[in-house]
């Protein structure tokens, strides 16, 4: 039986933190390495996803030929923060994710066959647990004691065509990963009550 994390671990994950984003100065110079990556990946890949599908592929960017590159793709108000920032995660889709299937959801092994020749089922789940992969990377993120900054603003097709050329992966958004810095922080924007959004049926 699952049990609640103390409400330490909810402030650290939901809480307290924020995003960072708007200028070069949201991020500490510290890098972020490799161990720290693969252990938040290594979490994120626990999201659930439909028939096990994980579409998700990660590519993280940090060295600065490939923030270089990135670069490029940027748009203008967010390239400060993105060159700063350790690391980039692009979050994107395996459009033949499909393929895997027999691989990674034996329960039923006519699933292939759900998205083959079928490019809207393709598109929408591909879409759908990419994103779901990459909020849970966020989370991961922040549990391990990263800071991140998902965004938009971003040519989709220049990164498709700058980091996935040839393949059958798609850009989904992009994360900035490091650790961030608390003097840039303005107050947290109003969110709504659960009466207002929310009802039980």
């Amino acid at each position: 039986m699952s049990q609640a994390i103390p409400e330490s671990a909810l402030d650290t994950i939901f809480r307290t933190a924020r995003t960072y984003r708007r200028s070069a100065d949201a991020w500490l110079d510290k890098p972020v390495d490799d161990a720290l990556l693969r252990a938040a990946f290594d979490l994120a890949k626990l999201a659930p996803t439909s028939a096990n599908c994980s579409p998700g592929r990660f590519v993280f960017v940090r060295s600065p030929e490939a923030k270089e590159k990135l670069k490029a793709a940027m748009s203008h108000d967010n390239i400060p923060q993105t060159m700063a920032a350790p690391a980039t995660v692009i979050v994107a889709a395996d459009q033949t994710f499909y393929e895997h299937l027999p691989r990674l959801y034996k329960e039923d092994d006519s699933a292939i066959t759900w998205f083959k020749g079928k490019p809207d089922a393709i598109s929408a789940t591909a879409f759908r647990n990419s994103s779901l992969q990459g909020a849970y990377f966020i989370i991961a993120a922040r549990a391990l004691g990263l800071d991140c900054g998902p965004m938009s603003g971003f040519n989709n097709a220049k990164v498709d065509e700058l980091f996935f050329a040839g393949t059958s992966i798609k850009s989904n958004f992009l994360i900035n990963v490091g650790y961030g810095n608390p003097a840039v922080i303005r107050p947290r924007e109003e969110r709504y009550a659960f009466d207002e959004v929310c009802r039980i049926a």
